[in-house]
């Protein structure tokens, strides 16, 4: 069995095969590759914005010409299925046309109103900014931190996971037969232990990573000491409170497909449902019949709901939590058995009977397991819903929109849904708080993050 290491190999999830070894690149590559970029940034952003626009959309059409090809490596190299990985191509896609649309509009010069004969804000590019990015999303997390980026006028560079450099090296031949000119938009293959150096070397600026709490900490801190802007989206342990007058069968169905979508994997899938005890066993097995839904098997296959997980380090951690919680109290309602065979897969599950302190309530899990709290009224939901070191997203069910507006306000995190599982969106901005992170991207906030706001200022 091929067990994860940081070698940037790409194995398939669903047959443990082999499909491609990578040799990372020498330190020294790494920065002149990282020079070469901020040359080509300061160049960049000499062009109008409403040419660098234009090219998001250009990437746009890339990506809609290639929309299989990508698709299918996206699903052999992480595993989701591939109805999945179109629909995240579908996505980059929207975005493109998004920035391409909207990219000179969000980052146009601001009026405002001094003593002064005229006063404004205008948008500047920063220069490089270093993306570190996950597996489990392997072109949206790019895309939406790429595209903005370089509509801003910045260079960018892309550290992926290690399991997708597949994918990375095709992001970046995306980026070239849209017309970006050449090296503004370049593909490392590199150890995470080399990230604190490009953040420490002068051609970076600022550095965005979506990833783990540890990953986020060592960039936040290798930023911090270079004094350069940080953008972290971190982990999640979403709470979904469904309430005692939600529409249950709307709110299993919404549940289900929150959880298992990507199986799981990612930061912001439902994680926790606290439900009212008036409710709670209806909704359980209403949960249950939507959950037995799913098929799970080849993810190259169209008929596919859910493939395997994308490592095996990932399936064996997902187990633990679930042993050390049900050894702890929770009950198995169903799945919960590691199984044989080849591929990373892991089944659907199901716990009830869950406390706040158990390991599947208290930290995130990256997987096809939901988690079932019991609240006694709505102010008990709301506790434990907050009851969390995360704060990425919240979901509310109730046929009472004045409530779920209410409550919406009360839960500590950066997006909320009413009656839908969370989901990112180009037109909104999107990030967390506590240990999810900080910084916005996607919509007006996310293009901005990386500019200098300049203060302009002309008295007669």
């Amino acid at each position: 069995m091929y067990y994860y290491t940081e070698m940037p190999d790409s194995i398939n999830p669903a047959t443990e095969e082999l499909l491609a070894s990578y040799e990372t690149m020498p330190v020294s590559e790494l920065h002149e590759i990282a020079a070469v970029t901020h040359m080509a940034a300061r160049e960049w952003s000499r062009e109008a914005v409403t040419t660098r626009a234009g090219l998001a959309n250009a990437a746009g059409e890339v990506l809609e010409q290639r929309r299989d090809e990508l698709a299918l490596l996206i699903t052999r190299e992480m595993g989701k299925p591939v109805r999945e990985s179109r629909a995240e191509i579908d996505k980059c896609v929207l975005l493109c046309e998004f920035y391409s649309s909207n990219g000179p509009r969000l980052l146009a010069d601001e009026s405002i109103e001094t003593e002064a004969r005229k006063s404004y804000t205008r948008c500047e590019p920063l220069g490089v900014v270093l993306g570190v990015m996950p597996w489990n999303f392997p072109f949206w997390q790019v895309f939406r931190f790429a595209i903005p980026t370089l509509t801003a006028g910045n260079g960018a560079l892309l550290k992926h996971a290690s399991n997708v450099t597949g994918c990375s090296l095709a992001i970046e031949s995306v980026f070239k037969q849209a017309g970006y000119p050449e090296n503004l938009f370049r593909s490392l293959i590199a150890r995470g232990a080399d990230t604190a150096g490009l953040i420490a070397g002068e051609s970076v600026q600022a550095v965005t990573l979506t990833g783990s709490e540890a990953a986020g900490s060592a960039v936040a801190a290798a930023a911090g000491k270079a004094i350069k802007k940080s953008v972290l989206e971190l982990g999640g342990s979403d709470p979904y409170l469904i309430l005692k007058d939600a529409d249950l069968d709307l709110a299993a169905e919404k549940c289900a497909r929150g959880r298992l979508f990507n199986g799981g994997q990612t930061c912001i899938a439902a994680k926790r449902f606290i439900v009212e005890s008036a409710v709670i066993d209806s909704f359980v097995e209403r949960l249950t019949g939507w959950i037995s839904k799913f098929r799970q098997g080849d993810p190259e296959l169209d008929e596919t709901d859910l493939g395997p997980m994308a490592r095996p380090d990932l399936r064996e951690e997902i187990h633990d939590q679930v042993s050390r919680s049900i050894q702890a109290g929770a009950k198995l309602v169903m799945g919960g058995e590691m199984p044989s065979g080849r591929g990373y897969y892991y089944p659907p599950t199901i716990l009830t009977n869950v406390h706040p302190a158990m390991p599947v309530a208290k930290e995130e899990t990256f997987g096809p397991v939901a988690v079932v709290l019991q609240a006694d009224d709505l102010e008990h939901a709301i506790n434990l819903a907050n009851q969390s070191e995360f704060g990425l997203g919240a979901a509310v069910f109730t046929s009472d929109l004045r409530t779920a507006e209410a409550v919406a306000h009360r839960i500590q995190a950066g997006t909320c849904f009413v009656n839908d599982f969370v989901k990112s969106d180009p037109r909104m901005p999107f990030g967390g708080i506590r240990k999810s992170g900080y910084g916005r991207e996607l919509a007006r906030e996310g293009i901005r993050e990386f500019v200098n706001l300049k203060s302009v200022v002309l008295n007669s």
